[in-house]
């Protein structure tokens, strides 16, 4: 009897391997295409950059995709009108690409009072924007206040970076 509690228990383990063999996955035939918003490389092995994607956008902005303010403030003064000057011209030459403007706060503030700020700084932007000539459906805004901090620390350098609105191109 002992043996046979040996036996079952190698049989149940043997089948147990062979049910789990065959749900194994299998590599598909064909890859899934390339991400828009991303390089792609060359048959030489370098990278190119797709016309019209996020990565084209970061790259042309040159650090022009985001605009910085004041504490508490959100009006555009000449740096972010030249900014977003540039990223307005980039709209218009990709008239299918569609943006959104992320608001941003630093983390001193209440939480409600850093989204209605990140919230006004990301509406100040897009109609800046459209007053340049982007079409207004084309652009999104959200805030995260003082959710999505880019630079981490509690002084006034970490809060200036903080103090932004970005802006992400969409497919």
């Amino acid at each position: 009897m002992f043996g046979r509690s040996k036996f079952g228990a190698a049989a149940c383990l043997v089948a147990g391997s062979l049910a789990m063999s065959a749900c194994a996955s299998k590599a598909p035939k064909q890859l899934p295409p390339e991400p828009s918003g991303v390089a792609t490389q060359t048959d030489d092995g370098a990278n190119r950059i797709i016309p019209g994607s996020q990565a084209d956008f970061v790259q042309q902005m040159a650090g022009q995709d985001t605009i910085y303010f004041d504490t508490d403030k959100y009006n555009i003064d000449s740096v972010d009108a030249s900014a977003l000057q540039t990223q307005a011209q980039w709209l218009i030459k990709y008239p299918a690409k569609r943006a959104t403007v992320e608001g941003h706060a630093d983390e001193r503030g209440t939480r409600d009072y850093n989204l209605a700020l990140g919230e006004r700084r990301a509406n100040s932007a897009k109609n800046y924007l459209v007053s340049l000539g982007v079409d207004a459906s084309r652009v999104t805004t959200v805030s995260y206040g003082k959710e999505r901090p880019i630079a981490l620390g509690s002084d006034e350098e970490s809060w200036a970076k903080n103090r932004r609105a970005v802006t992400v191109t969409i497919d």
